[in-house]
């Protein structure tokens, strides 16, 4: 089975003729598409990306997204075909950091190890940033199952569903070593939500005096500007809790394909996907009706007209039944909230017009 980092950078000879991004098409979408053992190749039954207008398209996108950095990923889930922007760089996860937890969460529960019936207490020590409206309903309410949190970080990207999960499965080198296990290449979790989120803003770890966005908010002002400008720039350039493009494309075909997780896990995770709260004016915005899209979007907020990370992932199924693999990542964003939302959305437009 060939890896995503088998696929080294082409010899000078060979990349006289074609440039980088076509040669990683090719060759790594074969590899890809090769990705499942002794299965022979086949002819795609849905049509060809149709890559010269995602080459406008995309780059009429992130030229105007600039200053911030777009990287961008398009997959056909049934030929591996796909076209990617930035494929090796780094981007940071931000709230998208839930899904590779969620999918470690459900490998817990198909080992025997977690109960999704388990009841997990929720106590000062345990409350992270916000997003979380399980931390604003603390100290009212002090319990919840495993399966309630894991509702709450796929759909809602509850930050104190998603640490009390990843502290009960092991803490972050758990979800790594899940990662590196599922031999998923090129993504990274490494800290808990209430280490980075304080972290972007140059802030100590989280603590239950700051629950709640305006709580928060006012204790991130107490940070000099210029620290908490200096701590955006190094989360963005930080290459802990990051995915390529590349990588993520690669994740969710094989989170499709049942590689990742079995048919009943996927069956409850791909669903909560569908009904995120996040992210209904991004790429879904600009996806036909009636299109089904189970993605994971995320955001670090802004600081100083600053937006560290803003991303939205996830497959969607048309309603004639084609399946792809979309993963916008964006750093370094001065657009405001509005801005972004309509970029993200021309993206799903773009996306849309290139499949045919």
């Amino acid at each position: 089975m060939t890896r995503l980092q088998s696929l080294g950078s082409p010899s000078a000879s060979l990349a006289a003729h074609l440039g980088r991004r076509e040669l990683l098409i090719g060759a790594a979408g074969l590899a890809l598409a090769g990705c499942h053992k002794n299965e022979a190749l086949t002819v795609s039954r849905t049509p060809r990306l149709h890559m010269r207008r995602l080459d406008t398209s995309i780059a009429a996108i992130a030229a105007r997204a600039a200053p911030g950095v777009l990287g961008f990923g398009l997959m056909n889930l049934e030929s591996g075909q796909f076209w990617v922007r930035l494929d090796d760089r780094p981007f940071p996860l931000a709230g998208v950091f839930a899904l590779p937890l969620a999918c470690a969460v459900l490998a817990e529960v198909e080992g025997g190890r977690l109960k999704l019936a388990e009841t997990l207490a929720v106590g000062d020590k345990t409350l992270s940033p916000p997003p979380s409206a399980i931390a604003d309903a603390w100290p009212g309410r002090t319990t919840y199952t495993a399966g309630d949190l894991l509702s709450a970080v796929v759909v809602d990207g509850d930050n104190t569903a998603a640490d009390l999960l990843m502290k009960r499965i092991g803490g972050p080198g758990a979800v790594q070593a899940w990662l590196q296990g599922a031999k998923v290449d090129e993504m990274r979790v490494d800290r808990y939500a209430r280490e980075v989120q304080p972290a972007v803003l140059g802030m100590a770890s989280f603590r239950a005096a700051w629950k709640g966005p305006q709580a928060f908010a006012a204790a991130a002002a107490t940070v000099p500007p210029e620290r908490r400008h200096a701590a955006t720039l190094a989360y963005i350039a930080d290459p802990r809790d990051s995915s390529t493009p590349r990588g993520m494309l690669g994740f969710l075909r094989r989170l499709h394909d049942g590689e990742l997780l079995s048919a009943p896990s996927l069956g409850r995770l791909l669903p909560m996907m569908e009904r995120a709260s996040r992210g209904a004016d991004g790429i879904k915005a600009g996806l036909p009706k009636a299109t089904a899209f189970a993605h994971t979007s995320g955001t670090s907020g802004a600081d100083q007209g600053l937006t560290a990370a803003c991303n939205d992932v996830g497959i969607f199924t048309l309603p004639d039944g084609r399946s792809y693999a979309i993963a916008a990542f964006l750093s370094g964003s001065t657009a405001t909230d509005a801005q972004r939302a309509a970029l993200f959305a021309d993206l799903g437009r773009a996306a849309v017009s290139s499949i045919g």
